[in-house]
């Protein structure tokens, strides 16, 4: 992808000068670019506003001697034709300032080509994120992460709240957003019990229900929901068809979900009832009663009849106008400052927007720093009915109430109606179960094959795996009932702990952390090595004598007889007619044996005189050279067959499980296996190699490991929330 722009980049390179054309009425003419989905209600509203700003601005300026002009191309919402747009506003249109970026993946390209075009991109869709930061023409109007992080933080600690589950989209443009939240909570002291995500394969009911039953399941009260306006509209609806709308439940929207509240449809709407939301503040002026009523009609009569432009357009279109302005005064300071000069009408668009002061509809006084402006002050909403009402402000560290006054708690803002058409502030639900509760049911697996990590001897468990488990329940001061579970299947034990959830609350065992076991259950954090490997015999792989075993030991014995059988022959033939093959008896015994075993490296230099010995020779040549060819085969191929497979055995693990539950039945037999030749070696998961390895220290060496394949050890578990509530109340 990266090539891909520089290719592109290169085509276009420009001047980051602005150039100016005239028009039919003698006035500077500066084009601007803007790249959308004008298919999209947010591209259209952009485009609009954007259109709009211009024509009050000129009309409000009419003695200033340039104009900006707007290019627009379509992305279709695809960040390649985003590009692409962009590359063509660049090369033909000859832009001095792109406007868009509608996602992450845009602003990254955009940003990319405007380092090498020098020509500024301007977008106040994409949130504050540190992959940004980088670029030096990339400027944001949008707003501020970090004080809406805060906002929120101070919002839950206002409630006495401790602990929320986190919403979000899956997606690398709400990810990252989201981080600055995630950071904030943690440092803050607020407990994440869970985070849950959806993508665009979660659009169908199915999944979202089983996750919300998950989050009922585990008693969570306080949700905060970070995502697009599909995926909220469908989330919902199904929390009110499970009854997660209702009394003991809170749900807080961040700014981005609440800012594309314009799209969803009156029942959507009646689901979200009692929902708190922080949403970009844009104060109330006659100037913006004025703009925001005029581009409804405009909208209305161009585009689509009937469609509700509501205060998220007020948000998206407020910064079109901003922008339209700031581009529009930046580009006419540039040419008063250069006829001043008496130079060339040229300058530096974006080094005149950093160190000029704008006048915009959305804060009064804008000022670019560090080539971002960003909001800090949000409206803090509460739905209801089917508006929003306003209960507050969140700016400069401090919450405000509607009349400006500052509030030192959540108790002074304005009254806020919690589900059940109540005042009062939900709590978490966990709370009102019985913490007198002490015994907790543990299932443990007994068929176990390995006695150090789980063994059952008299009713009695032992092992590593139990011992880290009571360990870890020590704070608890629980009366552990220990179930034995006598199976094979670990998956059935994870969906016999989910369909059974009051009868069983953990498991505790050999268990491995899969994916799609935590389908079902919650694990712990692994406890063991994660990862499979294989184990052999230290003395079968550091063998000096590795280099005769493509051969059998007959075979060896064959040739070396025929190496001597061809000296022999030859100096037989020879000897009467060959000098070189004449002499005392030594010399020529030393001459036959030389020759012999010279052929197997092509080395000979005597010079034969018979056609007989030549004919011999050159059979012999032959077959030693098949020899030599099988020996290097059959060399590589026992070098590298056991790498193979392993290879083949890490891809497929269930293979080494099945052949040690059907075959093997103690870690004894394991040894035995190696050490016998039953096995070359063994492939199995960390934790068994460890104990094999550890029992018997001097006999077997771990060659090979794979961690990406087994997550180790861990407990089920399925009260997680409650656990964590009970280890701070016995703390206390």
């Amino acid at each position: 992808m990266e090539n891909l722009i520089y290719i592109i980049s290169i085509l276009s390179l420009f001047s980051s000068r602005v150039v100016a054309r005239l028009n039919d009425n003698g006035l500077e003419e500066v084009r601007v670019g803007l790249v959308v989905d004008l298919s999209s209600i947010e591209g259209k509203i952009l485009e609009t506003s954007f259109s709009l700003a211009l024509s009050d601005f000129y009309g409000n300026n009419k003695g200033y001697r340039t104009r900006v002009t707007l290019s627009s191309r379509d992305s279709q919402g695809d960040p390649i034709l985003a590009l692409a747009a962009a590359t063509d506003l660049l090369h033909t249109a000859k832009v001095e300032a792109i406007v868009g970026a509608q996602s992450l993946q845009e602003a990254r390209l955009l940003a990319a080509i405007s380092e090498k075009s020098k020509v500024p991109v301007i977008s106040t869709f994409v949130p504050h994120t540190l992959s940004l930061n980088k670029y030096d023409h990339f400027i944001q109007l949008t707003h501020g992460t970090r004080s809406e992080a805060k906002g929120i933080t101070k919002l839950i600690h206002g409630f006495n709240w401790d602990s929320v589950v986190v919403i979000y989209e899956d997606v690398d443009d709400w990810r990252e957003g989201l981080q600055i939240l995630v950071d904030h909570f943690q440092d803050d002291g607020i407990h994440i019990d869970l985070t849950t995500s959806f993508d665009e394969s979660s659009l169908g009911t199915d999944y979202m229900v089983y996750q919300l039953r998950k989050l009922k399941s585990l008693r969570a009260a306080v949700f905060v929901v970070h995502m697009s306006e599909v995926l909220v509209s469908r989330l919902f609806r199904c929390a009110e068809n499970l009854g997660m709308m209702e009394e003991g439940y809170a749900w807080i929207l961040t700014a981005r979900t609440m800012n594309h509240f314009h799209h969803l449809d009156h029942f959507v709407v009646r689901s979200m009832q009692r929902v708190i939301g922080f949403r970009s503040y844009i104060p109330e002026s006659e100037e913006l009663s004025n703009f925001t009523s005029r581009l409804r009609k405009i909208m209305v009569d161009e585009t689509t009849a009937g469609m509700e432009t509501k205060h998220f357009s007020v948000v998206i279109s407020v910064w079109a106008h901003d922008i339209a302005c700031i581009l529009a005064t930046a580009v006419e300071k540039i040419f008063v400052r250069a006829s001043d000069a008496a130079i060339d009408k040229v300058s530096n668009i974006r080094e005149t927007i950093r160190h000029s002061r704008f006048k915009g509809l959305s804060h009064g006084d804008i000022q670019i720093t560090s080539n971002r402006f960003l909001s800090g002050t949000f409206e803090i909403m509460n739905i209801v009915g089917t508006r929003e009402g306003r209960i507050g402000l969140w700016t400069c560290g401090d919450f405000c109430r509607m009349r400006g006054i500052v509030a030192s708690t959540t108790n002074e803002l304005e009254t806020i109606i919690w589900p059940d058409e109540s005042d009062k502030i939900p709590r978490h639900r966990f709370l009102t179960e019985n913490v007198e509760r002490k015994r907790l049911r543990v299932l443990v697996t007994t068929r176990n094959w390995f006695p150090h990590l789980v063994a059952m001897r008299a009713n009695t468990f032992t092992g590593f795996c139990i011992e880290v488990f009571k360990t870890s329940m020590e704070p608890f001061n629980y009366e552990l009932e220990i179930i034995p579970y006598d199976g094979n299947d670990y998956d059935e034990l994870a969906y016999t702990l989910f369909n059974k959830r009051d009868k069983y609350h953990a498991a505790v065992g050999d268990i491995t952390i899969t994916f799609n076991r935590s389908f079902y259950v919650d694990f712990t954090l692994p406890y063991t090595d994660m990862g499979i490997g294989a184990l052999e015999l230290k003395k079968t792989r550091k063998s000096m004598w590795t280099f005769f075993d493509p051969f059998d030991k007959s075979l060896w014995l064959a040739s070396g007889a025929f190496f001597m059988l061809t000296g022999f022959v030859v100096w037989l033939v020879e000897r009467t007619v060959n000098p070189e093959f004449q002499g005392s008896w030594g010399h020529q015994l030393c001459m036959m044996l030389w020759f012999g075993f010279s052929t197997h490296v092509f080395a000979h230099r005597e010079k034969l005189q018979t056609m007989s010995s030549r004919f011999l020779v050159i059979v012999w040549v032959f077959v030693v050279l098949i020899l030599t060819a099988s020996y290097s085969a059959n060399l590589t191929s026992t070098k590298t067959i056991s790498r193979i497979a392993l290879s083949q055995l890490f891809i497929n693990p269930a293979i080494s499980r099945s052949f040690r539950m059907n075959i093997l039945n103690t870690f004894a037999d394991y040894a035995q296996a190696l050490r016998n030749g039953t096995l070359n070696f063994l492939v199995d998961e960390i934790p068994y190699l460890s104990i094999l390895q550890g029992h018997y220290e001097d006999e077997f060496d771990l060659i090979a490991r794979e961690s990406t394949i087994s997550n180790g050890f861990g407990c089920f578990r399925r009260v997680r929330v409650w656990l964590l509530k009970c280890q701070e109340k016995s703390q206390n």
